[in-house]
């Protein structure tokens, strides 16, 4: 079962590496190579997108069905169980959220640069006429 918690979180903090590489400061024959590589790898990462909310619904429909404990019956060993069980949902929900929310932000930055490519097309073009 945590084998999907590991690929995610790896696929996350390649996301950040990523990230943190488009945003450097390069010179822009560097800058427009990287975007080009990165917009590349974009389209078959998309699937991080469904994969993450795949496994926020299953967050979800495992905290619909979770025995609580909060009664008197419990005993402490129960009741660290499923205060720990509480815990681990919370951080797969976070890391979850940081994948789609790294995904969406790569892809925006590509989509700016981009778009300040063709911007400065267009505007050398109008200057030559």
């Amino acid at each position: 079962m945590a084998l999907q918690w590991l690929i995610l979180s790896y696929v996350v903090a390649a996301e950040v590496v990523i990230a943190v590489v488009l945003t450097l400061p390069y010179p822009m024959v560097v800058k427009k190579r990287v975007v080009s590589l990165v917009s590349l790898i974009l389209q078959p990462a998309a699937s991080i997108v469904a994969f993450a909310a795949f496994q926020l619904c299953d967050i979800y429909w495992k905290n619909e069905h979770r025995l609580s404990c909060s009664s008197e019956v419990c005993t402490a060993t129960e009741r660290d169980r499923y205060e720990k069980s509480i815990y681990k949902a919370q951080r797969n929900v976070v890391l979850c959220a940081a994948g789609i929310f790294l995904y969406w932000c790569i892809y925006r930055i590509c989509k700016y640069n981009k778009d300040l490519e063709l911007l400065e097309e267009a505007e050398k073009r109008h200057k030559d006429e």
